[in-house]
């Protein structure tokens, strides 16, 4: 079965830096097409960002381009976001999802706060 295990979330201070990562199993990663999504309290779930199969497209929500960066390991089966001079609308639950597949991991708490 498909899982996805988010992890590397915590709280820093604005200005800081974070690394999610996503583990992913139960289906052929290399060929999937990956997004990292967020939700606040009393928001929406957002999107970010997201990678094709073999990385050579990106995407990002324009909240966080020039600040974040989505990459991906097929041979670990594993997508990152590298979340850089964070601020405290950043923080949410993200979630790793697979394109297309309406499955969610447990997601990583984010919080940016002084």
């Amino acid at each position: 079965q498909v899982q996805l295990v988010e992890s590397g979330g915590g709280s820093v201070q604005p200005g800081g830096s974070l690394r999610l990562s996503c583990v992913a199993s139960g289906f052929t990663f290399s060929s999937a097409t990956m997004r990292w999504y967020r939700q606040a309290p009393g928001k929406e779930r957002e999107l970010v960002a997201g990678i094709t199969s073999t990385g050579s497209n990106t995407i990002f929500a324009d909240s966080v381009k020039g600040r974040f960066t989505i990459s991906r390991d097929n041979a670990k089966n594993t997508v990152y976001l590298e979340m850089n001079n964070l601020k405290p609308e950043d923080s949410a639950v993200y979630y790793c999802k697979r394109f297309g597949v309406n499955y969610w991991g447990q997601g990583t708490q984010v919080t940016v706060s002084s």
